[in-house]
């Protein structure tokens, strides 16, 4: 049972403001975005600069290692802070640095310092994000809204790789990344929709609403302890100890074999998944309230697996971009129902950001053993 703050929580005293609903849409539209040049589009890149496979993948490594440090201090971070509005705001802004920097100068020590930044503020914005989420609808509603979310970042996405690959392929590869810069100021403007009054801090945490130290000492103690955490940290990490290097090491081959279509090919690898994700992920969010949390994780983990061995298959790049949709039954189920899942782990603690860094930390780990083993491999 959900002990009576978590309960106070669940019903707020008011119901938050159409424009801070729209805000939030936006939000999730341009943070997408602004992400969206961070993952192939960056392989891609360092290719046409020269660098080798090895290097790609350890400048990448640096960046999911940093996640490992990173992810937990962030999510505790949005836990402490009051405002989740203005630590969000700082991360895009962060990521928009970043972004400047690998335009500039595609040197290994910009690369890498650009990289440290760009992770720094995603363990920040990622927690922040589902936080304001929360703060606007509370528990009850949080997974039709997380779903709507998901389509809006997946919109997002898909039109953002559309245009960066549309500046690769017709302007450079280093394009990309202005384009990613010139997009934090809309996101900022989302932001400035979602009004501070229709986030409740407390909701935001987890739903705790104390002062005495030792019940937050107790309840840190029982997150800590859940078996669905533990089990559901230890499935994240090895869906993305499969996922994380699959599309770069595509881009890269691609790259190696035609380089002037690679980055409109990398763009259709990101916007076919982003339709699904689009199209399924208000059914994900409303589906997870009457099937349960379990089934459709299943049903998300299991098209990894059937992916994985397609691409290995097929290079014809139609076929890898037909193969790419698959990516998006596991994106709509992970972005909807691994927030979905954490809220209900910590319901009650005032940790409900911590749990996300957690998690965001197995995220780290599988993405960092996946790069350095894929960029090894794919030098042999």
């Amino acid at each position: 049972m959900p002990d009576r703050e978590a309960e106070q929580a669940e019903h707020p005293t008011k119901v938050p403001s159409r424009s801070s609903r729209r805000g939030l849409d936006w939000f999730a539209f341009f943070v997408a975005d602004i992400q969206t040049g961070f993952g192939p589009f960056l392989s891609v890149y360092l290719t046409t600069q020269k660098w080798t496979q090895v290097d790609i993948g350890l400048v990448l490594s640096i960046g999911s290692f940093a996640s490992l440090l990173g992810q937990v201090p962030g999510g505790w971070l949005v836990d402490q802070v009051r405002s989740k509005l203005r630590v969000a705001a700082l991360a895009v802004i962060g990521i928009g640095v970043s972004a400047l920097l690998i335009a500039l100068a595609p040197v290994f020590a910009t690369i890498a310092t650009a990289k440290l930044v760009h992770v720094a503020s995603s363990s920040v914005l990622g927690p922040a994000v589902a936080a304001i989420t929360l703060g606007l609808v509370g528990h009850a509603s949080v997974g039709p809204r997380l779903g709507r979310n998901a389509r809006f970042a997946a919109i997002g996405n898909g039109l953002a790789a559309g245009v960066m690959g549309a500046c690769g392929y017709f302007v450079s590869a280093q394009a990309v990344f202005f384009v990613t810069a010139v997009l934090v100021l809309p996101a900022l403007l989302a932001l400035r929709r979602i009004h501070e009054r229709d986030v409740d801090p407390i909701r935001a945490d987890g739903g705790i609403d104390t002062c005495d130290i030792s019940q937050h000492t107790s309840r840190l103690g029982r997150l800590l302890r859940a078996p669905a955490l533990i089990v559901l940290t230890c499935c994240v990490m090895l869906f993305h100890l499969a996922n994380s290097a699959m599309l770069p090491l595509v881009g890269s081959d691609v790259t190696m074999r035609s380089s002037q279509w690679a980055t409109a090919l990398v763009a259709a690898c990101i916007i076919a998944p982003q339709l699904v994700v689009a199209a399924i992920s208000p059914t994900v969010g409303q589906l997870a309230q009457t099937w349960g949390r379990r089934p459709l994780l299943l049903i998300g983990f299991a098209a990894l697996p059937l992916r994985g061995a397609l691409l290995a298959w097929t290079s014809d790049p139609y076929m890898i971009v037909a193969v790419q949709t698959l990516d998006g039954i596991s994106g709509a189920v992970m972005g909807v129902l691994i927030p979905l899942a954490l809220a209900d782990i910590s319901r009650g603690t005032g940790r409900f950001n911590l749990a996300q860094g957690i998690v965001g930390s197995a995220t780290g780990v599988g993405a960092t053993l996946s790069t350095i083993g894929a960029g090894y491999l794919a030098d042999r």
